[in-house]
C-alpha cells in the first residue's frame, strides 16, 4: 500500500526539521567563522553580513597552528594504525575460539571512562618521563580506539561464515594463511569503519591530550583554548580554528563512507 498524503508530508516535515536541528549549529559555526566578533554580537547581521578571512588568517598565524594541525594529524593516523594492527588479529582470534573471556575484558575496558585513567595515567607517564611526547599520546587514544576496533571488528568476523576459512584449512593453508588470504579480505569494511571511528576520536579528543601533551605536541582541539582569555572570548578566530578542526574531519569520514559501501557490495560477492 502507497503511504498516504498526509503521512508523507508529516515524514518530509519531520525529516526536514531533524536535519536543520543537525546542521543548524554546524552551519552557524561555519557562518561566525567568516564575521568579525562585532558582527557576530549583532542579531541583524546574521544572515547578511560583510564576510572577512582574517579570523582564519589569525589561526594560520597564530601559535604555531599548522604545526598543532600536522600533530593531530600524527597522533590519530598512529593510533588508528597501531589499533588496527593489533585489534583486528584479537578480534578474529576472539571470535574464531571462542575467547569469551578475553571479550569481557575488551568490553569491560569499553565500558571504563578514559577519563577515570588520567591521574593515574599522569603519575606513571610522568615518572617515565614520557609526559609531553607523542608516544603517551598514542597510547592513551588507543586505551579507547583499541576495545572500539576490536568490539567492532568481532561482530563483523561473528556474521561471516566460517565455511570459506574451513575449506582454505582443506586446502593446506594454517589458521593464519586462512586469516590473511580468506578473511581479512572480505572484512576491508569492517576494517574501514573501526579505522573511521578510531581515526574521528583520536582526531576530536580533549582530555586526554590537555592533560597529556607539551608545547610541542599540543593537538588542534587543545590549541583552540588559546582562543579562550580570562577577560574576553575571540569568537570569530574560535569558530575558525573549530571550522579547521571539524571540516576536514567530515569530509575525509564522507569519502571514506563511499568506500565502505562499495566495499559492503564489492564483499558480497567475493570468493
Amino acid at each position: 500500500m502507497k503511504p498516504r498524503p498526509a503521512y508523507r508530508v508529516f515524514r518530509v516535515v519531520a525529516l526536514a526539521v531533524v536535519v536543520l536541528a543537525l546542521l543548524a549549529p554546524l552551519l552557524w559555526m561555519v557562518a561566525a567563522s567568516f564575521k568579525t566578533n562585532v558582527d557576530i554580537y549583532d542579531t541583524g547581521k546574521a544572515l547578511v553580513f560583510s564576510p572577512t578571512m582574517d579570523n582564519y588568517a589569525t589561526v594560520l598565524k597564530r601559535a604555531n597552528y599548522v604545526q598543532f594541525i600536522g600533530n593531530s594529524l600524527w597522533v590519530a593516523f598512529a593510533a588508528t594504525v597501531a589499533s588496527l594492527i593489533l585489534g583486528v588479529p584479537a578480534a578474529y582470534s576472539m571470535s574464531r575460539f571462542n575467547m569469551r573471556k578475553s571479550a569481557l575484558v575488551v568490553l569491560m575496558a569499553r565500558v571504563i571512562p578514559g577519563v577515570s585513567l588520567l591521574v593515574p595515567w599522569y603519575y606513571v607517564f610522568s615518572n617515565l618521563k614520557m609526559v609531553g611526547g607523542f608516544g603517551v599520546l598514542i597510547l592513551s587514544h588507543m586505551f579507547v580506539s583499541l576495545p572500539l576496533v576490536v568490539y567492532i571488528m568481532m561482530g563483523y568476523f561473528d556474521g561471516l561464515p566460517e565455511e570459506l576459512e574451513e575449506a582454505a584449512l582443506v586446502d593446506g593453508l594454517t589458521h593464519i594463511g586462512a586469516f590473511r588470504r580468506i578473511t581479512l579480505p572480505l572484512s576491508v569494511p569492517g576494517v574501514a569503519t573501526a579505522g573511521i571511528l578510531s581515526f574521528i576520536f583520536s582526531w576530536n579528543n580533549f582530555m586526554f591530550a590537555l592533560v597529556l601533551s607539551g608545547a610541542d605536541t599540543k593537538t588542534l582541539p587543545v590549541a583552540i583554548f588559546d582562543f579562550v582569555g580570562y577577560a574576553s572570548i575571540d569568537w570569530g578566530g574560535l569558530m575558525a580554528a573549530a571550522t579547521v578542526v571539524t571540516l576536514p574531519i567530515m569530509l575525509i569520514a564522507l569519502f571514506v563512507q563511499k568506500y565502505v559501501v562499495s566495499g559492503l557490495t564489492a564483499g558480497a560477492t567475493k570468493g
